[in-house]
């Protein structure tokens, strides 16, 4: 029996009277919380294998106001309209680059249409939203537009558009709600203040625009915006990319200094007030210095962290245990409530990327309704931030593969290269740097590989699953490089950073 036709044929009635409709002991097999990358994947790949699904899904809208459709973050306000803003930056700076290539270009008629780009991301949003409906209609997944809030550990009640409270049961629950980004608690912040869940909808011109934090977010954040021809600062509270290799980090930050981007480093945000004139002021101070200052913006942006949504789920009610705003799980996305697991950047302590819940959602799926037992290895995911050199790592920092094995057991091999597409418009190379950090005995196994250049999402993809696979220098050396590539840089490392010899290369092709 479909939701609908349960929900017509029952009014609200206590829980215990649930089986007189059912055909089993409860309603559906599974009942997923969050419309997301993770959710969605779990729910999808149940039904492939037969299951009862359910799936609930609702956006809460910003302090702006801004909302959007089934997908999650990844889809409404992350990676894909985050990439398509990227790419237009990348585009900009490319029509320029045509110029020394021989191409006629007009640069006085060069300017990116603001309004233009986020109606053509929307559009494609909405696009994925739809096809995101009918492939759930077509797979026989249940949806419904509405919170999901728990009434005991197999059920769930919610009140949907006729403003009539239901309640359903499931044999098990996956919750997938992810989060959301962080306000800080200060004098206008969310008044006057937006978010990434803003930025790619944004009706007006950001202009010169605060950006607040750096980590990858905000980074990419106000990469875009710099290429797109407006005028961000960032303000670090800390250091830039916290949880990143650190030379890494600092080389990036490097780059977006070169490129104009300002920074305010260890600073904090005390307030913001609209003026007269609709421009924010910001008050902050130095937290080395305490030196208090201010400025005026047109646009700021909090990209401060995200929180996960366990706030409107009564948690309680299930008896499902939390740290802090996020829910415990083990090795097998299981929470201490035998039925009730979660997926995705809801749960504590793991790598919050879409792919990520995206496998663990399907294996899950797997491990409840197709007798599988393998779990999700959250060791060595690869992951980029799209910064105009874009950086992309897989793998162990220096600094961690120092504190795991000791600064005589590692050697990190680097070089410093020149993508061949730079040398006719000449572009800056000062920051094109690749490294593997490996153990220093035997065939040398890579413990990670960190990469800054041209799209090094692509390169370092493949490089992954060579890493899974027990990768090492000697592979490595042996491996004949795709030339002229940048990715065959990769094979060409030779010097290591303990010799003290320069890293950077004489020429291209020997």
């Amino acid at each position: 029996m479909s939701l609908f036709k349960l929900l017509r044929a029952r009014s609200l009635v206590p829980h215990r009277q649930l089986g007189i409709v059912a055909k089993s002991k409860y309603d559906f097999d599974l009942i997923v919380l969050g419309g997301g990358s993770g959710g969605l994947a779990c729910a999808k790949e149940a039904v492939d294998h037969g299951a009862r699904v359910l799936c609930f899904d609702y956006v809460k809208p910003t302090p702006v106001g801004t909302k959007w459709g089934v997908g999650g973050t990844c889809v409404n306000v992350g990676c894909i309209p985050k990439k398509l803003m990227h790419q237009a930056s990348l585009l900009g700076e490319a029509v320029h680059e045509a110029v020394a290539y021989g191409w006629n270009v007009n640069d006085q008629n060069i300017k990116p249409d603001w309004q233009k780009l986020v109606k053509s991301v929307q559009n494609h949003i909405k696009s994925v939203n739809w096809v995101t409906r009918v492939d759930l209609r077509d797979r026989k997944v249940e949806y419904v537009n509405s919170k999901g809030a728990f009434f005991d550990d197999h059920t769930i009640e919610f009140v949907p558009k006729c403003g009539k409270r239901y309640i359903v049961t499931s044999e098990y629950i996956v919750v997938a709600v992810g989060g959301r980004p962080r306000y800080p608690d200060i004098p206008g912040a969310k008044e006057f203040g937006i978010t990434s869940d803003d930025i790619f909808s944004y009706d007006k011109e950001p202009g010169r625009t605060l950006v607040v934090g750096a980590g990858y977010v905000g980074l990419e954040c106000a990469c875009f915006l710099k290429g797109l021809g407006y005028d961000p600062t960032v303000m670090v509270r800390s250091i830039v990319l916290r949880g990143f290799d650190r030379q890494m980090s600092n080389l990036l930050a490097a780059m977006m200094l070169e490129r104009d981007i300002n920074f305010l480093h260890t600073c904090i945000p005390d307030s913001v007030e609209r003026q007269t004139d609709g421009r924010l002021l910001v008050k902050y101070h130095n937290t080395t210095t305490q030196a208090e200052s201010s400025d005026v913006f047109d646009t700021v942006l909090w990209a401060i962290g995200r929180k996960g949504l366990i706030e409107d789920l009564n948690l309680q009610a299930a008896g499902v245990k939390t740290q802090n705003d996020k829910i415990v799980v083990d090795a097998s996305e299981a929470t201490n409530v035998p039925n009730i697991f979660a997926v995705g950047d809801i749960i504590h302590g793991r790598p919050e990327l879409t792919p990520v819940a995206i496998l663990a959602g399907r294996l899950l799926a797997r491990r409840l309704f197709a007798g599988s037992e393998e779990r999700m290895d959250y060791s060595d995911v690869a992951t980029t931030v799209f910064t105009p050199l874009e950086y992309a790592c897989v793998g162990m920092s220096e600094e961690q593969a120092i504190e795991t094995h000791g600064v005589d057991n590692i050697e990190v091999l680097h070089g410093y290269y020149k993508p061949t597409e730079f040398f006719i418009p000449q572009k800056s190379v000062r920051y094109c740097y690749l490294k593997a950090v490996a153990e220093i005995n035997g065939d040398q196994k890579i413990l990670g590989l960190h990469y800054m250049g041209p799209v090094a999402g692509e390169v370092i993809q493949g490089f992954a699953a060579a890493l899974k696979s027990g990768l090492t220098l000697k592979t490595l050396r042996n491996t004949v490089g795709i030339h002229p590539t940048t990715a065959e840089e990769f094979t060409r490392l030779t010097i290591t950073k303990r010799s003290g010899r320069d890293p950077t290369p004489a020429s291209c092709c020997s």
